[in-house]
Order: structure tokens, then sequence, then C-alpha cells
């Protein structure tokens, strides 16, 4: 697999994936400096004259007229063999984009209606967390983070905040501007005490000691 790695190497990379996916996502590209398309995605980026610096996929979610659009709309067009590969088109196109260790990683449309693709995807904020990029996943009701040491935010447009463990344990978890505060309290998998927190301040924080926490800001 022959990837050309841009230069100079991209400091926001958003991941358009074949998901749920809203013209409203399309507002994100004003900040990214390389844009890829995995699968369906390069697909809904190709339909609203959007061309892909990197379109990667196996491509069976799309007609053959349609891949053909694709490869000729795109920066540059990989294709895998449906079978015979280890990961998702998701995770083809996060781990290409990894590899170049940008200062963010942004990731449209890999939630939707099959949640094992859904969990799948959460589960890549883990990898970049490990790596030192700083990653979220946005879709019409949710921004999605991972921290296991502290966290900045300003008011969302979601007005709910939730707080789960990605790990079988989160300790010392401490919560700033929130309507619930937390003083180095401590979550496991299978509690809710940290679902539907809200914003009293424009900006809060959250710490934690040790372990994995999900920050889920939501709206209905």
């Amino acid at each position: 697999m022959l990837i050309h790695t841009p230069e100079p190497r991209p400091s926001h990379v958003i991941i358009y994936a074949g998901g749920q996916l809203s013209e409203s996502s399309l507002t994100l590209l004003e900040t990214a400096d390389y844009v890829i398309g995995a699968d369906r995605g390069a697909l809904f980026l190709v339909q609203h004259r959007i061309e892909p610096d990197l379109a990667v996929g196996d491509f069976d979610s799309v007609q053959e007229h349609e891949r053909i659009w694709i490869r000729e709309h795109s920066g540059q067009y990989i294709d895998f063999d449906a079978v015979d590969k280890d990961y998702t088109d998701t995770e083809l196109a996060f781990n290409i984009a990894l590899e170049w260790l940008p200062e963010q990683i942004t990731l449209c449309g890999v939630t939707g209606t099959r949640l094992d693709h859904t969990l799948a995807n959460i589960h890549l904020l883990r990898k970049a967390l490990d790596a030192g990029v700083e990653t979220r996943i946005i879709d019409e009701h949710n921004l999605i983070m991972l921290t296991n040491s502290s966290l900045t935010l300003t008011r969302q447009p979601f007005p709910y905040i939730s707080l789960l463990p990605l790990s079988s344990v989160v300790t010392g978890i401490t919560l700033d501007g929130f309507a619930y505060p937390l003083t180095n309290a401590t979550l496991r998998i299978g509690q809710s005490l940290g679902i539907s927190n809200e914003f009293v301040k424009d900006e809060v924080t959250i710490s934690v000691t040790d372990g994995y926490l999900l920050v889920m800001c939501s709206r209905d």
C-alpha cells in the first residue's frame, strides 16, 4: 500500500466515514488541512462537490459507477479487497491519519444504526489518546472525546455532558463548572452516575487520576 505522506504534515485531519452524515458536518472542513473519505464517506464528499485528499476502503457499499466517480475526484484513491483486510474502512483511514501524528483528528460519519461499528469507532479514541493525538467524534447529536488526565471544554451547543468509563475503573474524577460536581470520585463500568450532567460555567474542566474516561456532549 503506497500512500503519499502529505508535506507539510497536516495538523488537522478530518475523516468522513459511511455512517450517518449530514450537510452540517461539512462546516468542519473550514478548520481541516487534510480530508479523508472512507468508503461511502468519500461518496458523500464527492456528491457535495468536495474532492477528498484521500479516498480509501473496499468500496463495497457503493455502486461501480460511484466507485469510478470517487476515484476520478479524489487526490489519492486506494482500494482494498473486501475479504482480505483486517480492519474496517474507518480504521484503515484512521490508521493512515494516525501515522502522520497530526495535532487533531476529527471523525464524522462513524456513528449510526450499526452499534457494533459505532462502539468500534469509539474505541479508536483510545488508540489516538495513547499516541498523543487529540481526537473527537462528531455527529448531529454528539461530541465524543476521551481523556486519561485532564480536559477543558467551552460551553457546547450540546446541553448535556455525560461521563462513562472506557476502562474497567476510572479514579480521581474531579469536575469543575458542572451542575453536579464531583471530587476525587470513582466510576466503574456498569454505573450511570456520570450521565446527563450540565454546564453551569462557560468553561468546565474534567480531571482523572487513573483510567480512561469518555466525555460525551449530547442533545436530543
